[in-house]
């Protein structure tokens, strides 16, 4: 008697349903007038404080320890910020035929926001891949990212990103890297209330993001932004995305393999190297595009999803594999957290 196939689930976020709500409610009632400053304002002080527990919670000792694994992690941040960015302006050749101009710089900001660290960890443990390195390669992503990412977005996008400027590199540094800074100063007294109340933080970092997207497609919307995307251009939005993780997948994967790496450190790279964090992608888009937020965020929220089902599907079929019983899962030594 043969056994029924289990179906393979795609994870669909209940929080990626969250931040689509908050799309559907400013299309349908949009901050206006006072209202919509109010909510500005509200944004630009969730913002800060969430930088500020970012920074209260990430242990740089810890992502520290992981330079003995410094191949590893100097391959996950070429992929982050060096290739990524490259295929994000190979990418122009879409303009006008298939990405509108908005659509492209939206997307190209995607290409310059750094890696995951949360999802990267669970699709590596998944795949019985190198945790510690998974947790290092993040942590240093996440950190260079505060600064290498706008620097990348005032370098490449110059004027015609929707407002990057040098006044943008100097607003996000006071909104995002400052409280950032602030919360790894006070770590030592307050990292442990965190740690306790990981919950309740864990509320306040998701309704900040919720406040965010509100307040940037409320603009947007006041702006038309719906009248500036249409169906097809959204669907050329997601084959061009597509298009771009199954690139970034099969790069990590074989560029890996070609580099001499174990297939512990092969997934760790895969999956820490092909992903966008839209945690951190999200308040820095509304620093760097101020009113075009809107349009800069949707191929983000887009892809994030996309990230999210194409990986488990990998994960669960390196799990799977033959190589995943016989070789050890590394649980210390280079690049451990």
């Amino acid at each position: 008697m043969t056994r029924p196939r289990r179906r393979l689930r795609l994870p669909v976020d209940p929080y990626i349903l969250a931040l689509l709500g908050m799309v559907v409610l400013a299309t349908l009632l949009p901050a206006r007038g006072a209202a919509a400053e109010a909510a500005s304002g509200a944004s630009t002080v969730v913002v800060g404080l969430l930088f500020f527990l970012y920074g209260a919670k990430l242990s740089t000792r810890e992502a520290l320890d992981g330079v003995r694994h410094w191949r590893l992690h100097t391959t996950v941040l070429a992929c982050t910020f060096v290739v990524f960015p490259l295929l994000g302006l190979a990418a122009r050749g879409l303009v006008p035929w298939l990405l509108t101009p908005a659509l492209y710089g939206g997307f190209l900001f995607l290409c310059l926001v750094p890696s995951t660290i949360q999802s990267s960890i669970a699709f590596t443990s998944m795949a019985k891949g190198n945790v510690p390195a998974a947790i290092c390669a993040g942590s240093f992503s996440s950190l260079l990212g505060m600064v290498l990412t706008p620097l990348l977005a005032v370098v490449l996008t110059g004027s015609s990103g929707g407002g990057f400027s040098a006044d943008s590199a100097l607003k996000i540094a006071l909104q995002l890297l400052v409280p950032f800074l602030a919360g790894q100063l006070l770590r030592r007294w307050i990292g442990g209330f965190l740690a306790r109340h990981r919950r309740i933080i864990g509320f306040v970092d998701r309704g900040s993001i919720l406040l965010v997207v509100y307040t940037a497609f409320s603009q947007g919307v006041v702006a038309g932004i719906w009248q500036q995307v249409t169906w097809p251009r959204l669907l050329a939005l997601l084959a061009a995305e597509a298009v771009l993780l199954a690139v970034m997948l099969s790069l990590t994967w074989y560029g890996a393999a070609r580099m001499g790496f174990g297939r512990a450190d092969r997934i760790a790279i895969q999956f820490a190297g092909s992903k966008k964090s839209l945690a951190a992608g999200l308040p820095m888009a509304t620093v760097l595009f101020a009113s075009h937020a809107s349009l800069a965020v949707l191929p983000l929220m887009l892809f994030h999803q996309m990230q999210l089902m194409v990986c488990a599907v990998i994960a669960k079929r390196r799990s799977r594999d033959p190589e995943a019983a016989a070789e050890p899962v590394p649980v210390a030594g280079p690049g451990a957290a």
